[in-house]
């Protein structure tokens, strides 16, 4: 019998990307291996991983966050320690699916959703392809970090420069093998140097090592403008939920003036900027990402569409000891 091939088999789950006291789980679902993490008790709380990262990316803040809920932390499928395969498209529409599958597979009937970056992007899908299917009110409320958007335009050369030939050799073979162009991205995910994580460069770094990671980040690539104008495009169906967008005033990687018409065009949803903080609130200031979340998550959903005409301001420095 032949060896079991990569699709086939679980990956091997290293010490840097597990999480003291979480449960570290895997599932099968429709055929996709999933590798997820799993805290907590009461209602369910989804979170969802941005571009190139994992469940990693929440492990300051899923303790706090799992006194309050049954969180489930995926790494998306392609994506961290669950399966890879040719067969994943990488698309916003195909991940929304896989999503789905996950909480039907789990048995949640309603979940909270939060999203950052391009997970942000695909929770709006998400609850697109919900509202489309007539079960929106599987949904209470989502919590929107830096979602990608059709009104950030940072970086849309770059996207544009890498969806050619030239740019599938520089992502799949090119830069696995030069270390310091990901370090230089992640680096500019945040407001300040001093409060990235020790841990941080080796930890996404451990995620993108299994075989297949940067083939499955080049078809993501190839998607990210169809998928920008999806998430525009889904906005009106899904409007009335509770939202919370959620940015730090020096994100370079989606900008934070979109915002404002995410905001105008979210009826339901509140906006808050977080001073002196990039694209990685969770990692920055962990413990005010909490606060803010939870506030917004705990309160009685209101009767009426939520206030935010003008942006508040966090003031939140960079907490000490990060670094």
């Amino acid at each position: 019998m032949s060896a079991p091939t990569q699709s086939e088999s679980t990956l091997v789950v290293p010490k840097i990307a597990r999480v003291d006291g979480v449960e570290d789980c895997t599932a099968v679902i429709n055929g996709v291996r999933w590798r997820y993490l799993r805290a907590g008790s009461g209602p369910a709380l989804l979170v969802v991983h941005g571009f190139m990262g994992y469940s990693f990316s929440w492990r300051f803040v899923i303790k706090r966050l799992a006194q309050h809920y049954s969180v489930y932390a995926v790494d998306l499928p392609g994506c961290g320690f669950s399966q890879r395969s040719a067969a994943l498209p990488g698309t916003l529409m195909s991940d929304a699916e896989h999503l789905l599958n996950f909480v039907d597979h789990m048995g949640i009937e309603q979940t909270d959703v939060l999203g950052t970056s391009r997970g942000g992007g695909l929770t709006i899908a998400f609850a697109g392809l919900m509202a489309e299917r007539g079960t929106l009110h599987r949904i209470r409320r989502l919590v929107l970090s830096a979602p990608i958007n059709p009104w950030s335009r940072v970086g849309w050369l770059r996207i544009r420069l890498l969806h050619t030939r030239g740019g599938r050799y520089y992502v799949v073979h090119l830069a696995p093998r030069l270390p310091f162009i990901l370090k230089d991205f992640f680096r500019k995910l945040y407001a300040d140097p001093a409060s990235i994580p020790h841990d941080s460069f080796a930890g996404y770094q451990a995620g993108l090592e299994p075989t297949g990671s940067f083939v499955h980040i080049w078809n993501i690539v190839c998607s990210w403008m169809a998928d920008v104008n999806r998430v525009g495009a889904v906005l009106p169906l899904v409007e009335t939920v509770p939202a919370l967008l959620l940015w730090g005033e020096h994100d370079r990687a989606v900008d934070p003036a979109s915002a404002d018409e995410l905001h105008r065009r979210w009826k339901n949803s509140a906006r808050l900027v977080m001073a002196r903080v990039g694209h990685m609130p969770y990692e920055e200031v962990p413990g005010e990402f909490n606060r803010i979340v939870l506030d917004f998550l705990l309160r009685d959903t209101p009767a009426t569409p939520l206030q935010g005409e003008t942006s508040a301001m966090a003031h939140a420095a960079p907490e000490p000891g990060r670094a």
